[in-house]
């Protein structure tokens, strides 16, 4: 399976492949326009026209698989002795990033961040008014016990990253 990063370099890539060729191809064409009051048809190259629907078509397809279909699956905690545990493992984002839990039964999510970015030092609860340091290599934990069944959001110190808890 391919990762975001290779689909996101492969589709930069073609872009700027198909820019590239685009601006190629305009620079090419013979002849000076001349002004004139009047519209006219511009022929343009079958290359040129089929580059464009296909980056057309890329981008198309990437919003829909990202709005779509790049959800990720939900990954419920583990209970152990009345607590209920997960590690999330802090590389990029947070993997995984959506949580399965039971109200009313204490959560401890131990999280290991890997990645020395700023933007992932801190990991924010707000609905549960936590604001958690994270140390870089080490495994930190927060524990929380969610009363209502619902969707909790946490997220990385610049609100760039975020992960779901969800509690049933």
């Amino acid at each position: 399976m391919f990762s975001r990063s290779q689909i996101w370099g492969s589709l930069a890539g073609l872009g700027l492949l198909l820019g590239t060729a685009s601006a190629q191809m305009l620079h090419e064409m013979p002849g000076e326009i001349a002004p004139t009051n009047q519209f006219r048809r511009i022929e343009q190259p079958l290359g040129l026209r089929v580059g464009v629907t296909a980056g057309g078509i890329a981008l198309i397809g990437l919003e829909l698989w990202w709005f779509l279909l790049s959800k990720t699956k939900a990954q419920q905690a583990e209970a152990h002795q009345g607590i209920q545990e997960l590690t999330i493992t802090v590389d990029g984002g947070y993997q995984p990033d959506r949580i399965v839990v039971n109200a009313n039964q204490l959560v401890r999510l131990n999280f290991l961040r890997r990645d020395p970015s700023s933007c992932l030092e801190k990991v924010l609860f707000p609905d549960f008014h936590i604001a958690q340091d994270l140390e870089l290599d080490r495994v930190t934990s927060v524990e929380f016990t969610p009363k209502n069944p619902g969707q909790y959001q946490f997220t990385c110190g610049m609100n760039m990253f975020r992960g779901v808890v969800e509690v049933t």
